[in-house]
């Protein structure tokens, strides 16, 4: 379901705020619960689930492989079919959108699925992103992709004939250590992987009751052991919000004078978490309440106020578990006085766009220096930034995040923008709007 092109026009500061909220459900928990269910035995269920673009793009390629789902209020039930069942006829297709997970997280099933030959693409966005790690890593396995030798979408996978076992030294992507546990699920042998520094773990914990297929030792580093050719219990999950789609309007909480905010059942797994705890050692008033476990991930509630901040350093450890945040971390740094400093960041470049390159020229647009070299960036802040008759326009990225990014920074300082083809942010967090509404931000929409 393709949402409508428009561009977003703000003007106007945002006011002081109090308020609480809920944020949208959490997108990565939203895709695996889906994915992992179709290649589970029985009926899964999966309720307040993200219902947007990117879930939609996984929902419409399960149902092509054969997968039902059925939908009833906030409840979806998922009809697994087991390891192995996924089906598709010759010469089909199979459109990923603009989800970078569910394409790298579905190859990783349909890689040693028996008989699959189809054709993946996605949008302009996704079929710009290199997939040549997760291709070689198919690759061993027994997958082929062709043409041979090209790394983006389109592609045609031919799954592999007799699939085996492999050992894989994870690095800093979840979603490649996921795709090679999913597709060791269904090899011949035992799948182990290797990790030294700890990535986001929502696939291990949604498998984590799975003892006969998937074992966890973490006595030096952490060794994930995934027992080919096993099968998979059915589940129930509640997806809570996602901290990505919080991390947002706590920035907007923290540049706004007087402001707070409280931001309800928001997932506090610590591999996503790295955000908040940045901007708390740079003086940010953040605390967690009310935390508990639920299906085994970390969920509770967010309260922030607004704060004077000092310089953000983001060293390299950082990165693991803060992804997807940097974009708007690079906003905050922009309207903090002093020199903020981001190690370890040369994978932006390979995200919905190159979102280093992208948010310098939005930067740059209000005055803002920056220096990007050897995958470190430094932000020279300032928080009295004279706007004047200052503008913003952010050109068709199909990036959700600086979309995001740029509504917050305009939002703060006032700035005339133009933010072309918003709709991209109907990906991950379709009440995105509504909830800047409802904090009192004006905006047109054109």
């Amino acid at each position: 379901m393709k949402s409508k092109k428009f561009s977003l026009v703000i003007s106007k500061p945002i006011k002081k705020f109090r308020k609480k909220i809920i944020v949208d459900s959490d997108k990565s928990l939203s895709i695996r619960s889906f994915l992992i269910g179709s290649i589970s035995q029985g009926v899964s269920i999966a309720e307040n689930v993200l219902e947007s673009e990117d879930v939609y793009s996984t929902i419409y390629c399960l149902r092509k492989l054969g997968i039902k789902i059925e939908k009833t209020g906030k409840i979806y039930k998922i009809f697994g079919k087991g390891l192995g069942s996924l089906k598709i006829k010759n010469r089909n297709k199979l459109n990923l959108g603009n989800s970078g997970t569910l394409a790298r997280l579905i190859i990783g099933i349909l890689a040693t699925t028996p008989k699959i030959k189809v054709l993946l693409h996605g949008d302009n966005s996704l079929n710009k992103r290199s997939m040549k790690k997760l291709i070689l890593l198919m690759n061993q396995f027994g997958a082929e992709f062709l043409p041979n030798n090209k790394f983006t979408f389109p592609l045609r996978l031919i799954s592999s004939s007799y699939p085996i076992s492999i050992n894989y030294e994870a690095g800093t992507s979840a979603q490649l250590k996921s795709a090679v546990i999913l597709a060791g699920l269904n090899s011949f042998g035992k799948t182990i992987i290797t990790e030294k520094k700890y990535s986001r773990d929502h696939t291990e914990i949604m498998l984590s009751k799975n003892k006969q297929a998937l074992n966890i030792n973490s006595s030096k580093f952490k060794t994930i052991s995934v027992n080919g050719k096993s099968y998979l219990n059915k589940f129930k999950i509640k997806i809570p919000g996602d901290p990505s789609s919080a991390a947002f309007f706590t920035a907007l909480a923290i540049l706004r004078k007087n402001s707070y905010l409280k931001i309800k059942n928001v997932g506090l797994n610590p591999t996503r978490i790295g955000y908040y705890n940045l901007l708390k050692k740079s003086g940010a008033k953040i605390n967690f309440l009310n935390v508990k476990k639920v299906n085994n991930e970390r969920v509770g509630d967010i309260l922030v106020k607004s704060s004077k901040l000092k310089p953000i350093k983001a060293s390299s450890d950082y990165y693991l578990n803060t992804t997807d945040e940097y974009p708007i971390l690079f906003v905050i740094s922009a309207l903090t006085n002093g020199i903020s400093k981001f190690s370890g960041i040369g994978d932006l470049s390979n995200k919905e766009s190159d979102r280093v390159k992208e948010m310098q020229k939005i930067l740059k647009q209000i005055g803002i220096r920056s220096i990007y070299k050897n995958n470190s960036l430094k932000i020279y802040g300032n928080k009295e930034i004279k706007i004047d008759k200052r503008k913003i326009y952010v050109p068709n990225l199909g990036d959700h995040r600086i979309c995001m990014s740029a509504t917050v920074l305009a939002l703060i300082t006032g700035v005339k923008t133009v933010i072309k083809n918003f709709e991209t942010v109907n990906t991950s967090s379709p009440n995105f709007l509504n909830k800047i509404k409802f904090l009192g931000g004006k905006f047109e929409k054109k």
